[in-house]
Order: structure tokens, then C-alpha cells, then sequence
């Protein structure tokens, strides 16, 4: 009875952070985050990615935005969520955006390019550390 008991109180207090809510949201969200994807691809987005420790470059190779404002540089940790970080890249004299990074990226990560207008998208999933430079397009 007490085992009973007990048990029925975890499955009330425990949260499932895997369970959504709203799955009508979540699909929209889905769609827009496709759509900025595909605007990647009709912009002919091409870049080359080098991590090297915390120090990032990244170099257009094809695609390159004429405004030359930063970009954003999103980590997403596949398995630790607090390990999440975004670095703001800015453009050097040679057009090449640099940043750094204020936690080690050592593991598996979805990494996310974006303009500060969001307007396209360039993700992959890349595991770091990598010295050579990685291809990096939509």
C-alpha cells in the first residue's frame, strides 16, 4: 500500500520536459525553421567553419551577405542542455566573421548559423574538436 502510494506521488510530481503541450505551436515552429533553411539554399550558402579550443572563424564561400552585419552562432548540446551557448561573430577587414566561445565544445552538437534578422538558416550536427576546417552549408 505505502509502495503504491509513493509511486503515485512521483507520477504526479515528475515533469516529462520531453512532453509539448502544444503540438499545433511546435509544428508551425518546425515549418518556419524549414522555410529559413530553404532560403539558406537559394541564397547559395556556403562557409567554412574552424574551431579551434574556444576561438571561431568562419569564412563565406559562396552566399556571402552584403551587409557584412554579425551573425549568430548557436551550440546546441544533443544530450546536455545546460551546455547550450551562442556566440556573435563579427566581420573582420578580410570578411572573415570571429568569435569566441565561453565554454568548451568538446561532444556532439547541432550548430545553427543565423543573420541577427533570422531571415535564413544553416544547421548541422558537427562534433568538435575538429582541427580540420568544416564545409558548413544548409
Amino acid at each position: 500500500m505505502i509502495l503504491s502510494f509513493n509511486m503515485l506521488r512521483f507520477a504526479f510530481d515528475g515533469q516529462d520536459a520531453m512532453v509539448v503541450d502544444d503540438y499545433y505551436k511546435q509544428g508551425k515552429a518546425i515549418n518556419i525553421s524549414l522555410e529559413k533553411i530553404q532560403a539558406a539554399r537559394a541564397r547559395n550558402i556556403e562557409t567554412q567553419l574552424i574551431v579551434n579550443e574556444q576561438d571561431i572563424s568562419l569564412r563565406f564561400i559562396n552566399g556571402t551577405p552584403e551587409t557584412g552585419a554579425a551573425l549568430r552562432l548557436a551550440f546546441y548540446h544533443v544530450t546536455q542542455a545546460p551546455k547550450d551557448q551562442t556566440v556573435d561573430l563579427f566581420r573582420d577587414a578580410q570578411g572573415i566573421y570571429r568569435g569566441s566561445t565561453e565554454h568548451d565544445l568538446t561532444g556532439k552538437w547541432q550548430v545553427a548559423l543565423t543573420p541577427h534578422d533570422n531571415e535564413w538558416k544553416v544547421q548541422q550536427t558537427l562534433s568538435f574538436p575538429n582541427a580540420d576546417p568544416i564545409i558548413f552549408n544548409p
